[in-house]
């Protein structure tokens, strides 16, 4: 079986059960460390539900990770809130709505989730072309990572995928030592190491770097030293309220139009 990222041989790595009935093959790939699940034909039950109700971390994961890319928009893509944004498979539309509300023009997007906390901000053609796009904890989930970061890029015509996904060294991790696998709720498939997502931004065309848990594939070169520090703690807190004092919040016109919205629907 070849990679289908650099196209070299995946070997079998271990067979465990995957929610808890079905037997999954994981292999890896020994030239760029991409290891996946071979053939998950459960993905469809795997979503049933599109959130995993053990996903206790959803909130805080959101919160966090909003100020880093408040702090990345500002301080390292010098957008100053004339530029649209997507977050891709955004979920309930947690990171869409503290996005907007620090002040940056976000859309969602989810085949698979309602749009719970930012109605009234899906994305559709008439938003037009995007600056950036955000996929948070979404690579694990997808079966071809090189098709999909060429995809939605490609789809609103951006420069930039910020992202995020847990990394492993080395060998792949033990069943046993590594929660990330996920086993109980099999909607991850796909695990990755530095040079795997390098090598996926080659396929791309795309630059890589990764600091402070965050990963970024950019068209331009992307420094790690301030991409590093963009992502510290003491950034990532201090971004989102230094945004909505440059760009202002979207948090109160935005309750005005949909309230305009309501008003007019009601009169039709």
């Amino acid at each position: 079986m070849k990679c289908s990222i650099c196209f070299g041989v995946m070997r079998h790595v271990f067979s465990t059960l995957v929610l808890h009935k079905h037997m999954a093959d994981y292999e890896v790939c020994n030239s760029c460390g991409y290891l996946r699940v071979r053939e998950p034909f459960w993905l469809e039950e795997a979503y049933s539900s599109a959130i995993a109700t053990a996903d206790t971390g959803i909130v805080m994961r959101n919160f966090a990770i909003a100020g880093k890319v408040a702090a990345i928009l500002y301080g390292l893509l010098n957008e100053r809130g004339d530029g649209k944004y997507l977050d891709a498979a955004g979920g309930y539309g947690l990171l869409t709505r503290l996005m907007r509300d620090f002040g940056f023009d976000f859309y969602w997007k989810d085949k698979y989730c309602l749009n719970l906390v930012a109605p009234g901000f899906e994305y559709h053609q008439a938003v037009g072309d995007c600056v950036a796009v955000t996929a948070m904890e979404v690579l694990e989930h997808v079966l071809d990572p090189v098709a999909f970061v060429e995809e939605t890029l490609d789809t609103v015509n951006a420069d930039t995928l910020i992202f995020t996904t847990e990394l492993y060294q080395g060998a792949p991790p033990k069943p046993e030592s590594w929660w990330y696998y996920a086993f109980e709720t099999g909607q991850h498939i796909s695990f990755y190491q530095r040079r795997t997502l390098d090598a996926i931004g080659q396929k791309n065309g795309l630059k890589f770097a990764s600091a402070g848990g965050v990963h970024v594939f950019s068209k331009t070169t992307i420094s790690e030293g301030r991409l590093r520090l963009l992502t510290s703690k003491f950034t990532s807190l201090l971004a989102p309220w230094w945004t909505r004092q440059m760009l202002g919040a979207k948090t109160i016109p935005d309750h005005q139009m949909l309230l305009s919205k309501m008003t007019t629907s009601h009169r039709i």
